[in-house]
This record gives C-alpha cells, sequence and structure tokens, in this order.
C-alpha cells in the first residue's frame, strides 16, 4: 500500500505495477506504458492479484494498478468511467445500472469463480459451532443493534458473556450478499459491529478476541485457518443435506453450503475492451490464469463455464444475466451455468 500522487489529488491505492496516476485515451500512462486499472471486492481482489503477477511477466511493459474499495467502492469508479476494471462479489444493483447508464459506461460482465462466506470464531471458541441461519439472523437483523449482546441471548446454553462482531464493510459485495441471505434483506443489519473492506483486519480482530464472531470470504478463512474457526451452518432446508455445513471447496462447489455460497465477478468497460492489452488480459484471466483460482482458495469455474464466459467477452455482450437485481441468493454452479448459457 502507498501513497501517490495523481494531478495534484492524494490518492491510496494497492500498486502493483507502475504508476496509477490517471490514463490518456489510449490507456497508456504520460511514460508512454500500457495501463490496466482495476478496483473492486477485496474478495476477487486475490484472484486479480495473481493473475495480474503472472500475466506481468509476459507483459513487462504493462502496469496494472489494483485499489481494493469494495464492490460497491469499486462500481462507483467503474460506472463513473475511472477504471477499466472492477471486482464484484454480487452482481451488480439498480442504482449502479443507472449510474453507469447516467456515464454511458457499456459493461461486459464476466464471472470467474464460486466463493462462501465463512462465519468464524476464536479457536478458544467451543459453544458457537454449529450456528443456524435463523440465530445468524437474530444476531445481524437491524432490532439486533443495542439489544443482543450477550451469547446466551442467542441460545440459553452458550455463555452470558459479551458477543463482539466483526464483519465486511458495507461498500462490499460481501456485506450486500450477507444481508440478504441472512436477514432477507440486502443492506439491512445491526450497526454496532466493527467493519472492514479489508479482509486482513477482520482476520485479525477475530483471531484475537475469544468472543468475537465474524463473517468473510472464504479464502481469507482458508488462508489463517489456523487461527480462526469456521462454524458449521445449519439452513434448516432438507436438500441437498440435512444438518450444519462446514464452509470448505468441496461443500460450496458441489451446493451444499448455503445460503452463504455465490458467484463472484469482474465487470470490463465495453470501451477498454477495445484496447489489446485488455483483451490480452481477460483472455488469460479465463483461461491459462483460471488455474489460479484454486490456488488463492477459490472454487474455480468447470471450463464449459470459461468457455461461456471467454465467448461472453468475444462477443462484446453487455448487461447482466442477473437483471441488475443485486445479490442473488442460493445461486449454485450449475445454476450460474444455465443462465450463462442462455
Amino acid at each position: 500500500m502507498r501513497v501517490i500522487v495523481c494531478g495534484g489529488v492524494l490518492a491510496l491505492t494497492l500498486l502493483l505495477f507502475g504508476s496509477a496516476c490517471k490514463k490518456d485515451n489510449d490507456g497508456s500512462s504520460g511514460g508512454g506504458a500500457q495501463v490496466i486499472s482495476i478496483d473492486g471486492s477485496s474478495t476477487v481482489f486475490p484472484i486479480t492479484e495473481a493473475i495480474a503477477e503472472e500475466f506481468r511477466k509476459m507483459y513487462r511493459d504493462v502496469r496494472i494498478t489494483i485499489g481494493v474499495s469494495g464492490t460497491g467502492g469499486g462500481f462507483k469508479k467503474f460506472c463513473s468511467g475511472e477504471i477499466d476494471i472492477t471486482g464484484a462479489s454480487r452482481p451488480i444493483k439498480p442504482s449502479e445500472l443507472k449510474l453507469c447508464a447516467d456515464n454511458s459506461i457499456e459493461y461486459i460482465e464476466l464471472p470467474v469463480a464460486f466463493d462462501g462466506i465463512a462465519i468464524v470464531v476464536h479457536p478458544t471458541n467451543d459453544w458457537a459451532d454449529p450456528i443456524t441461519v435463523a440465530e445468524l439472523k437474530k444476531i445481524w437483523e437491524p432490532e439486533a443493534q443495542g439489544q443482543i449482546l450477550r451469547w446466551n441471548q442467542i441460545r440459553a446454553n452458550w455463555p452470558d458473556k459479551e458477543i463482539h462482531l466483526f464483519g465486511a464493510g458495507v461498500d462490499s459485495g460481501t456485506y450486500d450478499y450477507f444481508t440478504a441471505a441472512i436477514t432477507g434483506k440486502e443492506h439491512s443489519s445491526r450497526g454496532d459491529f466493527t467493519s472492514s473492506e479489508d479482509d486482513n483486519v477482520l482476520v485479525q480482530g477475530v483471531s484475537t478476541d475469544p468472543l468475537a464472531l465474524g463473517f468473510f470470504g472464504f479464502a481469507y478463512y482458508n488462508e489463517n485457518s489456523s487461527k480462526i474457526t469456521a462454524v458449521g451452518v445449519d439452513d434448516s432446508v432438507p436438500a441437498p443435506v440435512d444438518g450444519p455445513v462446514k464452509p470448505n471447496l468441496e461443500t460450496i462447489a458441489g451446493g451444499q453450503y448455503q445460503p452463504l455460497s455465490r458467484p463472484i465477478f469482474i465487470y470490463v468497460n465495453k470501451k477498454a475492451a477495445d484496447r489489446e492489452i485488455i483483451q490480452k488480459f481477460i483472455e488469460y484471466y479465463t483461461s491459462d490464469g483460471a488455474e489460479l483460482v484454486k490456488e488463492v482458495g477459490y472454487i474455480p469455474l468447470p471450463e464449459t463455464g470459461y468457455e461461456m464466459v471467454r465467448k461472453r467477452f468475444a462477443d462484446r455482450r453487455t448487461g447482466s444475466v442477473f437483471e441488475g437485481k443485486g445479490a442473488q441468493v442460493g445461486v449454485r454452479i450449475e445454476d450460474l451455468l444455465k443462465v450463462e448459457g442462455q
């Protein structure tokens, strides 16, 4: 993380390669190098970072800047024409559709992987595993603010101790999806919890607090599983399995970890897609680069899925298969492939 000045404006961004200063119309910086500008979801970030690093080994004259302002923050920049690509841990929603339309930004929606939202506690917590969706709702719904403050208010035989909550920041697609899945309404939750767009901050908070409960993307749990514990979630729905399910690569890919599994995306500015370097980057991202998805802790699409994604990009097919409605709860890999194939 580095502070830079571009055109007199102080900007804080994660700088992978080169300058994050404003691009010329051809996508080059003042020094002539080609620039790919990316922002958005902290959940999608590890995939994009890994792919960008490998891509740069082949195209050393390319500068790739990656910001991590959350799904909502990324869409604000993307729909204002400030960046080429944004990562999103949920589909685009109505207010973002309007912003893009107002600025004449056409976009290509590309699903790139599947992810789960892990419910995590401190390793010394020996009571909260498993937890039900109804109990999570009781903890996180707006009415819980200032009221549900102790563990034994959730389940009587749990400790009479404070509960300390950690969760994704409100500009995060993870927050949007979690609230839609758990409280029943996107962007609806209590406000008295420690939030951050940086999942590493949440990992640190839960790993050092025996009374903590938090939620964030599975990959960040997977990377830190030695210092935090993921609990099983029981959605009380008989199919596809009865009882609680813990998040792992198999349960997320197989659709058993519900309702907290979801597809994640990148969105590409259609005008930017005319640039050859963007075409090469997206081709790499959805072909050879897709092998890195599992390495960084996510669930890759089947090859037929990536074939559909590459065709969508090649055809410059704009719009969202999710009709611009934002977070869609319960979408499984087979569901995603079905709508992508229509």
